[in-house]
């Protein structure tokens, strides 16, 4: 699951750009401003979701284009591409092979793990974050977990509005509604309990290094105590009409991590710990994915030399060739990614 070739068109500030990678470490390197982090954006756009940055398909047109973008990526001999026409900016389209597919099946092809600045806050942010962070540990191992989180979502808004008509509308569509919930509501659940119990056993196999070594544990806030959830939201018709909300279901759970050396949960750690517990983190998941999927992922590291001293630096650099991953690399200065050595492909953006 490594990229052979990335193009792109109109997208943010690159206007025709062509990526053809030849090692597995591909440091971008430029000013700020230069378009690095960008580039990392389209790699992220090539599985589902919204991407590193969570923006609007709109947003990341360029200005100067012709109001749409394309983002083409060649994964083992196959064609992946993904973007938005001038007429519908905001409708992203997906194809595969020349042929038009859903946005989901995007997960099929490919397994992508970033790590951006804005995630130094992840532990300490509201659970939403630390969720979404798990959801895309979870897509990179199990690609119908895209699918399945996509209909639970349709399905929760539905429920929700029209119990804000009230409990007594069309109760049969609600029995609908609740049971595609139930249904895809059980497979996020073992999907992501087997995925943090895999998780954990791979830190456990994982030696002691420069990085904290972190323990993780799913919080079910949303807990039914064993009793069936479509039962559970039956019930719950009247207390979540006048919440405007469905209060118990996976969309409640969290994801907390520990310091294993110290027992403290990672919010209340130094910031640099915090780095360091979810470095250790990208890393065990990259080996499980190789291990569950028998490709390693693509790695988007942004920024992510810049706050290490030159010995934390080679360590990771490392760790990071021992995934077999294909790492993409963003740093302002081309030496930050002199400890890599031959396996690194250096690529200056925004230069002439």
């Amino acid at each position: 699951m490594a990229l052979s070739r990335l193009t792109l068109n109109d997208f943010r500030n690159h206007a025709a750009l062509e990526i053809r990678p030849q090692a597995q470490f591909l440091a971008l390197h430029g000013t700020n401003g230069a378009g690095k982090t960008n580039i990392l954006e389209a790699v992220s756009l090539l599985v589902p979701g919204r991407g590193l940055r969570r923006a609007a398909m709109s947003d990341m047109v360029r200005s100067q284009g012709n109001g749409g973008f394309t983002i083409v990526g060649e994964v083992g001999g196959n064609v992946i591409g993904t973007g938005v026409s001038a007429e519908q900016p905001e409708r992203r389209k997906v194809r595969v092979n020349e042929s038009n597919a859903g946005i989901n099946s995007l997960a099929e092809w490919l397994s992508v793990i970033w790590l951006t600045p804005a995630m130094d806050r992840l532990f300490a942010d509201g659970a939403a974050a630390r969720r979404r962070f798990l959801d895309r540990l979870v897509l990179a191992i199990n690609p119908g977990h895209a699918r399945h989180s996509s209909r639970y979502e349709k399905a929760m808004q539905q429920r929700n509005r029209l119990l804000a008509g009230g409990v007594a509308a069309d109760p049969l569509w609600l029995d609908a509604l609740e049971a595609q919930m139930a249904e895809s509501g059980n497979f996020i659940q073992a999907a992501r309990i087997f995925v943090v119990e895999a998780l954990s056993a791979q830190l456990l196999t994982t030696m002691a290094g420069p990085f904290a070594t972190p323990q993780i544990r799913l919080i079910d806030k949303g807990a039914t105590g064993g009793e069936d959830l479509a039962s559970v939201w039956r019930k719950e018709r009247y207390r979540d009409a006048a919440a405007g909300r469905t209060l118990i279901g996976p969309h409640r759970a969290d994801l907390e991590v520990l310091h294993s050396s110290s027992g403290q949960v990672a919010e209340q750690c130094s910031t640099g710990e915090q780095k360091a517990l979810l470095l250790s983190l990208i890393l065990a998941h990259a080996a499980l994915v190789s291990a569950q999927r028998d490709a390693p992922p693509i790695l988007l590291l942004d920024e992510v030399a810049a706050h290490l001293d030159p010995s934390r630096r080679a360590a990771l650099f490392g760790l990071l060739a021992d995934t077999g991953a294909q790492v993409w690399m963003t740093g302002t200065e081309p030496e930050l990614f002199n400890g890599i050595g031959t396996s690194a492909q250096l690529l200056p953006i925004g230069q002439n």
